[in-house]
């Protein structure tokens, strides 16, 4: 099958859906790791030493909030189809127990949380059609981080838009998943000390 795949996200992407769909998704190679977003293939390229140093150390949180709340943290690669043309793999991925339904032989539906760690080649895509998806296709949460300048925005999903949520004293408090915290000063002192720039 001969596909078209884009590698760097267009800087005004088209509205309308490209002609892929999920079964054209399963046909797909494992190499190179693609995803589905409003019917384009969207090549993702092999994420950074910082980069999977900051989601490993954000995963332990989640897998910790996991095991209390009874909840499941998961990391990528792992397909999540959020709709007959979208199938992504979010860096990470928080499932409730209430939603666990969707917790199949992929995750077939929309998790609580969706969390990306932003590279030089996907941030726009992470920012744009991603986002999209996430607020549309029904994601509570979604989790931007960015290791080079050491921030992570927060957004909560309200009718199909993201608004911010503001972390206070250097503490961000989940609303849509209550229980779920993270000390942003103790989790960058420990990205820094643990793994290189």
């Amino acid at each position: 099958m001969l596909i078209e795949t884009l590698q760097e996200t267009p800087v005004c992407p088209d509205s309308a859906l490209g002609p892929y769909r999920r079964e054209d998704y399963e046909q797909l190679p494992d190499e190179p790791r693609c995803e589905l977003i409003y019917g384009r293939f969207y090549v993702t390229p092999s994420p950074t030493l910082r980069h999977q140093s900051v989601a490993a150390f954000l995963l332990e949180r989640l897998v910790r909030f996991a095991r209390q709340a009874g909840g499941l943290a998961l990391a990528a690669p792992l397909d999540t189809h959020l709709a007959h043309h979208t199938a992504v793999q979010p860096d990470l991925l928080y499932i409730s127990p209430e939603r666990m339904g969707v917790a199949r032989r992929w995750v077939e539906g929309a998790p609580d949380l969706a969390v990306e760690v932003l590279s030089p080649s996907t941030t726009r895509k992470d920012r744009g059609e991603k986002l999209r998806a996430y607020a549309e296709f029904g994601v509570r949460e979604y989790w931007i981080v960015d290791p080079a300048a050491g921030q992570i925005e927060f957004l909560l999903n309200r009718g199909g838009r993201f608004e911010v949520a503001v972390a206070f004293d250097g503490r961000y408090r989940s609303e849509a998943l209550p229980g779920l915290a993270l000390d942003l000063v103790d989790f960058w002192a420990e990205v820094d000390a643990r793994s290189p720039r």
